[in-house]
């Protein structure tokens, strides 16, 4: 391989203080059924956004079958999970909003206003005429809700995983030559000002940036994880603050993007030429019990967390102990369907707490 392989947005980070009651909300209004892994540790690797010692944690990484990423549901377990301490405002540094795809925009806005989810917006046309509305989850974290153009299986669920952000960013043009150069996402959709949000009331000004990839992600989970997008967002007439100032990573909110990708090494020196060297890294493969690899973090312009997983096993279909070695697998092919077909039997049918 001579270059390395970005296959999707794998997960976003998603601290909380109560990791099944979080993931329920998630499985009964937006999909997230089917367990990767649920496993208690220490993140002993941490250490540049742990104060300096380890953290014990209990993590539970969840997917949409229907397609797109996932969810890495985060808490502490040694520690109490701080909150903000002042209210997030549009234009705030770091992943302020995470998009979910849809397959009927109207539907799911219907599904979810009667199923007594809080939304903050009607339906309406987003800056690159999409359909779209945003709501907030049970700890007020904002998301929204837009229009998906590829599918894993469509008949699963109206509304999908994880097809993008929007990520608060102090300089535009610098953010943009970082998501451009590094990770792909060299096709601007969108660029203009604009006054107003459908999730704010105030009149300040921003400037947004729709981006996505003009090719196609190939790789092992590229047909599950789909087309992305990153929307950049830059307060104009105000200073914006860090969401994760004087926090921890792993407190309320959303903590980190996560990429799945191949050959590490080369995206390592990529990283390294571009000044954003790795700040974390497993550097041997990481053992989760239910999930194995190897994976490293950098640091946005801001300092936003953009983690890089390479996986190395996977479970297909625990019970039985059949784990797949993706090592041995050719690394721009997708997946058999039939084996995204048996990883799908794990999917929990109700309540996830054990």
């Amino acid at each position: 391989m001579k270059n390395y392989i970005i296959s999707g947005i794998q997960q976003i980070g998603l601290g909380n203080d109560n990791v099944y009651e979080t993931w329920e909300w998630y499985r009964k209004h937006l999909g997230f059924d089917l367990p990767i892994f649920d496993e208690k540790a220490e993140a002993n690797l941490m250490l540049p956004y742990t104060g300096g010692k380890p953290k014990s944690r209990h993590a539970v990484l969840a997917m949409n079958y229907a397609g797109g990423g996932g969810l890495e549901i985060w808490k502490h377990t040694s520690r109490k999970s701080q909150w903000p301490d002042q209210p997030i405002e549009l234009g705030d540094l770091g992943i302020q909003i995470i998009k979910y795809k849809a397959q009927d925009v109207d539907k799911a806005y219907k599904e979810l206003k009667l199923s007594g989810v809080t939304l903050l917006s009607e339906v309406s046309l987003n800056i690159a005429n999409l359909k779209h509305f945003y709501g907030e989850d049970l700890n007020g974290n904002w998301f929204e809700i837009t229009e998906g153009i590829d599918w894993n299986h469509k008949g699963i669920s109206n509304i999908g995983g994880i097809v993008g952000c929007t990520i608060g960013v102090s300089d535009i043009e610098q953010s943009l030559y970082f998501y451009q150069t590094l990770l792909g996402y060299d096709k601007v959709l969108s660029d203009k000002p604009s006054d107003n949000i459908d999730i704010t009331i105030d009149s300040k000004k921003y400037r947004r940036v729709l981006l996505t990839h003009s090719q196609p992600r190939v790789g092992p989970f590229s047909q599950l994880l789909g087309s992305t997008y990153i929307e950049l967002i830059q307060a104009l007439d105000y200073i914006p603050k860090k969401i994760f100032l004087n926090r921890m990573w792993g407190d309320v909110g959303y903590i980190h993007l996560c990429f799945d990708v191949r050959n590490m090494s080369l995206l390592e020196n990529k990283c390294q030429e571009l000044n954003h060297p790795f700040t974390v890294d497993s550097a041997e493969s990481f053992d989760m019990g239910e999930a194995a690899g190897r994976f490293a973090y950098i640091e946005d312009p801001d300092g936003t967390l953009i983690e890089f997983v390479e996986a190395h096993k996977i479970p297909i279909i625990k019970k039985l102990n059949w784990y797949l070695d993706l090592s041995k697998r050719n690394p721009t092919k997708p997946l058999p369907r039939f084996l995204l077909w048996a990883m799908s039997l794990g999917r929990v049918s109700k309540n996830v707490y054990p």
